[in-house]
């Protein structure tokens, strides 16, 4: 080997780029992404019957029997959301059970909310509004069960 072979350091990596690869670029993310999560954690919590308004249901009962309807519709339903680049904000339409207390299931949906899409989305949750539509009585159908043949 000659001298000037044996005196060659090795190569250190070149950094391209500047600065953390965390801080390169944004990340954006859907109205209909955090309306998502806030509607399954609010389904999660007990005294919680379903969400959104009895049109806004016996129409979304409707949809989810037609092929191709799909399932995340169900998911957004009852939840509006306002998303900025680092906050959100959120309005619920639910209905809950009848003997349940209405306080309390707001707030434990308010909390679950607010838990999720800050884990989730990184997002910080400045109010979730929550507006409860009506009552499920224990003797009442259920709307998603009236759309039903009666034929087999």
């Amino acid at each position: 080997m000659s001298e000037s072979q044996q005196d060659v350091a090795p190569r250190t990596p070149t950094k391209r780029g500047g600065g953390d690869p965390a801080t390169r670029g944004r990340t954006t993310i859907a109205d209909g992404v955090v309306e998502k999560i806030a509607g399954l954690a609010a389904r999660d919590v007990l005294g919680v019957h379903a969400m959104g308004s009895g049109l806004a249901r016996t129409l979304g009962a409707v949809r989810d029997r037609v092929p191709g309807g799909g399932r995340s519709a169900t998911a957004t339903r009852g939840v509006k959301a306002e998303v900025g680049e680092v906050q959100t904000a959120l309005d619920l339409e639910i209905v809950v059970d009848y003997g349940v207390a209405i306080a309390d299931v707001a707030r434990s949906v308010r909390e679950n909310v607010i838990a999720a899409v800050e884990r989730m989305t990184g997002l910080e949750v400045v109010e979730v509004n929550i507006a409860v539509s009506d009552v499920k009585l224990p003797d009442e159908a259920d709307d998603d069960d009236e759309g039903e043949s009666r034929l087999q």
